[in-house]
């Protein structure tokens, strides 16, 4: 029994829908260099990732309506904001959605992701910088990240060193978090969130939280046995209004992830600031 009810910032819908719309290409990612297991592989219903959930004490996830690369190529994907939004409708005290962003849409991919928070009740974006080849201060995410200010949402973007997602498709890790320097001076009122930590740069991502008020890390994606040692001191002390808690499922496993911060002797208020009140308070669920 968990005595914080966590919310998980970072979350991906692993649904058989979900997995009519990824390439199949994918599996040797997810199984091989991840190690999903093959039970998680061959999908999760709503049901079975509230079940997961409940056991590792979470409460509520952020689901991301990712956008993969841009279309055209066969590894690439856009996740339809409207089957987030359906699980969302379906469990509105669990689930909350993330529009993804693809920057090379322009005028036009600001227009839905101000659709997906007015009428379909996102309450953030979120992108992959690395799919797309373009680094955060790119002036092609500049029109979403003025959306974003006006909207009032946050926005997490891949921080770290990407993988090969898939062999046909090897991806440049543009995501240094130093990027992100240009971008919180440009746009001060913009929460931004380096989610995934921001390994192997890690010290530069805690570099550009601590300097800018607006600019918070998201823990998800590395296991947190494996976490450097300054980015747990951060959590633990001087850091512990900026970061929040996240699993990437089905990247990481809820319990998994969940036994391990235990692990880690966070002390009590740290620890429920970065699984539970950080997400509160930077997405203002407690309004919503």
């Amino acid at each position: 029994m968990h005595d914080i009810a966590a919310i998980d910032a970072v979350c991906n819908l692993f649904t058989e829908e979900v997995e009519q719309y990824r390439p199949r290409n994918r599996d040797e990612f997810y199984q091989g260099k991840m190690k999903v297991d093959t039970k998680t592989m061959r999908g999760v219903s709503l049901d079975e990732m509230l079940r997961r959930m409940d056991r590792a004490g979470i409460e509520r996830a952020f689901l991301i309506a990712a956008k993969i690369g841009p279309l055209g190529h066969p590894s690439c994907y856009h996740l339809p904001y409207e089957l987030v939004a359906r699980a969302v409708r379906q469990h509105p005290d669990r689930f909350h959605g993330l529009a993804g962003i693809d920057p090379t849409e322009g005028m036009r991919g600001v227009r839905e992701l101000e659709r997906a928070v007015r009428d379909l009740g996102f309450i953030g974006a979120h992108s992959y910088p690395h799919w797309f080849e373009l680094p955060p201060n790119h002036a092609r995410y500049y029109p979403f990240y003025a959306k974003c200010v006006e909207l009032d949402i946050p926005i997490q973007l891949q921080v770290g060193q990407s993988m090969v997602y898939a062999a046909d498709y090897p991806r440049r890790s543009v995501g240094r978090p130093i990027t992100f320097d240009d971008v919180a001076c440009d746009f001060p009122e913009l929460v931004l969130i380096g989610i995934h930590v921001g390994i192997p740069w890690a010290d530069e991502m805690i570099a550009m939280a601590w300097k800018h008020r607006n600019v918070y890390i998201g823990s998800d994606a590395h296991a947190p046995k494996y976490w450097p040692p300054s980015f747990v001191h951060y959590i633990k002390t001087y850091g512990q209004d900026k970061v929040l808690f996240g699993t990437d499922f089905p990247i990481l496993d809820f319990e998994r992830t969940r036994s391990e911060i235990e692990a880690l002797g966070i002390p009590d208020v740290a620890r429920r600031k970065f699984l539970r009140e950080n997400a509160l308070r930077i997405y203002r669920l407690a309004a919503r």
